[in-house]
């Protein structure tokens, strides 16, 4: 695309600015206008996404074709099937006549779907079988009738992360996204901030009759900085009320200042709150739940088994050489930080497993069992409280903390 053309469709649609970013997206819209592909359009907010669906309709072959914008998250979820593919009269109340829907008027034209996140999912349904097969059903009807559409689309959800939450159909999502085009923030284009300000205020001011406003240095160098999270909506309003409001046609920083909304946030990252999923912390929890009844399980099986170790050794186990008992189902690293033990005071867990199993009876407590192994591997170990802490497993500050506390000082 020339220079040339490129600022002929910029004043042709009343585009302002001269980012790189916001050039290509221009160029790839018009490029794209004469091939008959669905395009999805995505942004923040106030980006200025309704402008692209006219250069793609007006430069395109369907340009002498009707051109039908909708607002999908403004239409009810009762009445945006009737909207959308018409209804038949009686289908339902109030339904006092046959009614033809968007898709039917815009044939052989362009429809803009705007904000098709907002889209019930029974609607989505519906859109797909027209981007596939080119045919819709009325509300009420068995009849398919065909129409000949382009479906340009936009929206300023995060669509990936509305079907990671079920929000969105992945397939219909792939069908939409055939040309992406993405615009940019106002933020990252700095370049055209004052040129837009400036658009504005001779815009207002031819409006309301009345002087220009313009900015000092330093008011300039505020609007450049801050982040503008409405975009060029944002600047457009706050040019407006600033044109009507203030009595100086100059604005200063510290006026400036009083319109925009946190001047001084200006380059801090945003904060994004986490969404709340029910399904995957119900999850979760039962996760937990699962891993502590078998941790719970395994302490009960472990205080049964330890005793019965200290009275019966295994078999090749000596002085010298005594044989390590490792946990069976985790590896648990040596303590590094003071940790309270673990209270074992409450009865164990009976499992169906169990009921028939004769219980033995303890005839030691876990503290006892505790201070006897101690005992055992200083004795063996003629005192060195590292090979110790070594052998049982243990860090040497435990060791110690333990000795203390028994009492074998």
């Amino acid at each position: 695309m020339t220079e040339t053309a490129l600022t002929q469709v910029k004043q042709r649609f009343g585009i302002i600015g001269n980012s790189p970013l916001i050039n290509r997206e221009i160029e790839k819209a018009f490029l794209i206008a004469p091939v008959d592909l669905t395009v999805l359009i995505t942004g923040e907010s106030g980006v200025g996404k309704e402008v692209f669906p006219q250069i793609i309709h007006q430069n395109s072959l369907r340009k002498h074709g009707s051109f039908i914008a909708v607002n999908c998250g403004a239409i009810p979820e009762g009445t945006i099937d009737s909207e959308l593919f018409g209804h038949e009269k009686g289908s339902f109340t109030g339904a006092v006549n046959d009614r033809k829907g968007y898709f039917e008027v815009a044939d052989k034209g362009t429809i803009f779907l705007d904000e098709v996140g907002e889209l019930p999912l029974s609607t989505q349904a519906r859109l797909l079988r027209v981007l596939e097969y080119h045919e819709f059903i009325r509300v009420g009807s068995s009849k398919v009738q065909k129409t000949d559409v382009r479906i340009v689309a936009a929206t300023n959800v995060d669509l990936l992360k509305a079907i990671r939450l079920g929000k969105f159909r992945e397939d219909l999502y792939y069908r939409l996204n055939t040309v992406p085009i993405n615009l940019p923030p106002l933020r990252d284009r700095k370049e055209d901030i004052y040129l837009l300000f400036r658009k504005f205020a001779g815009d207002f001011a031819e409006k309301y009759r009345m002087p220009a406003i313009h900015l000092t240095e330093d008011a300039k160098a505020i609007l450049v900085k801050y982040r503008w999270p409405g975009n060029i909506r944002e600047l457009k309003n706050i040019t407006e009320r600033m044109s009507i409001f203030e009595q100086e046609r100059e604005i200063s920083a510290n006026a400036l200042k009083s319109y925009l909304t946190n001047p001084d946030l200006d380059q801090l990252p945003a904060l994004i709150q986490s969404e709340y999923d029910p399904q995957t912390f119900n999850s979760e929890r039962e996760i937990l739940y699962k891993i502590l009844f078998d941790l719970k399980r395994d302490v009960n099986e472990l205080k049964k088994l330890v005793p019965g170790l200290i009275n019966n050794p295994p078999a090749g186990a000596t002085e010298s050489h005594p044989v390590t008992i490792r946990p069976v189902r985790a590896n648990f690293p040596p303590e590094e930080e003071k940790e309270e033990p673990l209270s074992y005071d409450e009865e164990p867990v009976q499992y169906a497993d169990e009921v028939s199993e004769e219980k033995e009876p303890e005839t030691l407590s876990l503290e006892e069992v505790e201070k006897e192994m101690i005992i055992k591997a200083l004795n063996r170990h003629n005192g060195k409280r590292r090979n110790a802490a070594l052998d049982l497993k243990i860090s040497e500050r435990t060791l110690y903390r333990k000795i203390k506390e028994y009492g074998l000082e």
